[in-house]
């Protein structure tokens, strides 16, 4: 049997979620304008669509003391990120180009 490619070449999604209280969570942390920024610069770049990049929202991803948190598949990188030029970077670098931006990375060990 014949794989088939995937049909989009990375997917990338943020955490926007929100949780009461004094819990860390991503949407505290700008994390609905980072989205927005991401699927604004990747269509910028004609990233988006079939065989390309996907751009989505997510619910927890359960890796809230990192947040704001991002992950593209199928590479399967984790990114915390601060600001738009994070943002911009991950689109260019690592959506684009295929290239992780390493400075961005979750460190492995980084949970709820």
């Amino acid at each position: 049997m014949t794989e088939n490619p995937p049909y989009y070449q990375r997917h990338i999604f943020f955490c926007l979620n929100e949780r009461s209280g004094d819990e860390a969570c991503c949407a505290r942390h700008k994390a609905q304008a980072a989205f927005d920024r991401c699927k604004s610069q990747s269509k910028a770049e004609g990233l988006l669509g079939a065989g390309k990049v996907r751009v989505n929202k997510a619910g927890c991803l359960d890796r809230c003391a990192g947040g704001p948190i991002a992950v593209v598949y199928p590479e399967g990188v984790w990114y915390s990120y601060v600001d738009e030029s994070d943002i911009d970077e991950i689109v260019q670098s690592h959506l684009r180009d295929g290239i992780v931006v390493e400075r961005l990375l979750t460190p492995p060990d980084v949970g709820r």
